[in-house]
């Protein structure tokens, strides 16, 4: 299996589990935001922030924008997907800030200019979200810049993972396990999806959780996940779209406790007799002799 390099980290089965806060949208524009989200991803102990960035002219129809819909940008679509939307000096700034946090930044791009965009940072890698897997222009975007690519598989069918992997190359890939439901239903999680992806593929596959709860990504990590990727909020209760699907920094803080846990625990598979259990076997141990 080829092994992922995302900026001092490498990616893996036998490397611990990167985990990365999804902040996406949740900052709703506002750059104080988003930095006070980077800021609990990396006291939460997240190898890595994700943001969302799209060209909103070419994601979205002339009528999409001209659509009325309430928020607290405007009373258009075209107000709201407007307001959402961090500029480039945002950008340096939170390049900044991460770099200053400790922590790796990288986003998922919704279009080719934007991966032009972001490439100006100079990121480790980039996210393909599951909307856009099947967009071959803009794979093949991502393809020549040569960097690594995290490539998420929601609501796609086999024959459509294997076309984009086909287009964006599996040199430096990485696919995500995902429902693309928010919050995603648990039976509709498919976990063992996961080390089917990495036995057909032969590349890392890590898991993007949109359910509510701990319990089953880190379930996903004991199959095998090799990264894990949460929506980040400080509020739940906040305005925007992907809040009630996303984790609270106590949470994320829990989930990554958790999954380092999980990694010791995990052992290497070679059964052995622990010195800690050496002085219970000599007081419990019975044998009993066949006659």
């Amino acid at each position: 299996m080829k092994r992922v390099q995302i900026g001092n980290r490498r990616v893996g089965p036998e490397f611990p589990v990167f985990v990365v806060a999804e902040i996406g949208i949740n900052h709703n524009g506002d750059l104080d935001l988003a930095k006070r989200l980077v800021d609990a991803a990396a006291t939460a102990g997240c190898d890595a922030v994700k943001f969302q960035k799209r060209t909103i002219d070419i994601v979205y129809t002339t009528e999409e924008l001209a659509r009325p819909r309430e928020s607290p940008f405007g009373s258009f679509n075209d107000d709201l997907k407007r307001g959402l939307e961090l500029g480039y000096d945002d950008y340096v700034e939170i390049d900044r800030f991460c770099r200053a946090r400790g922590i790796i930044w990288f986003a998922s791009c919704w279009d080719q200019y934007t991966v032009d965009f972001i490439e100006a940072f100079d990121p480790p890698c980039y996210k393909i979200a599951s909307a856009c897997l099947a967009d071959d222009n803009l794979l093949r975007r991502h393809r020549e810049k040569g960097r690594p690519v995290l490539l998420s598989t929601g609501m796609s069918s086999v024959e459509q993972i294997n076309h984009a992997v086909d287009v964006v190359g599996d040199e430096a890939l990485m696919l995500l396990h995902c429902t693309s439901a928010y919050p995603s239903r648990v039976e509709e999680l498919n976990l063992k999806v996961i080390p089917w992806l990495a036995e057909r593929y032969d590349v890392p596959v890590g898991y993007s959780g949109h359910e509510v709860g701990l319990a089953t990504t880190l379930a996903a990590v004991a199959l095998g996940a090799c990264l894990v990727e949460r929506h980040l909020t400080l509020d739940r209760a906040t305005w925007g779209s992907d809040q009630a699907a996303s984790m609270e920094p106590q949470g994320l803080a829990r989930l990554v406790k958790d999954i380092r846990a999980i990694e010791l625990a995990m052992g290497d598979g070679v059964k052995r007799i622990y010195d800690s259990e050496l002085p219970v076997r000599d007081k419990l141990r019975r044998s009993v002799l066949q006659t």
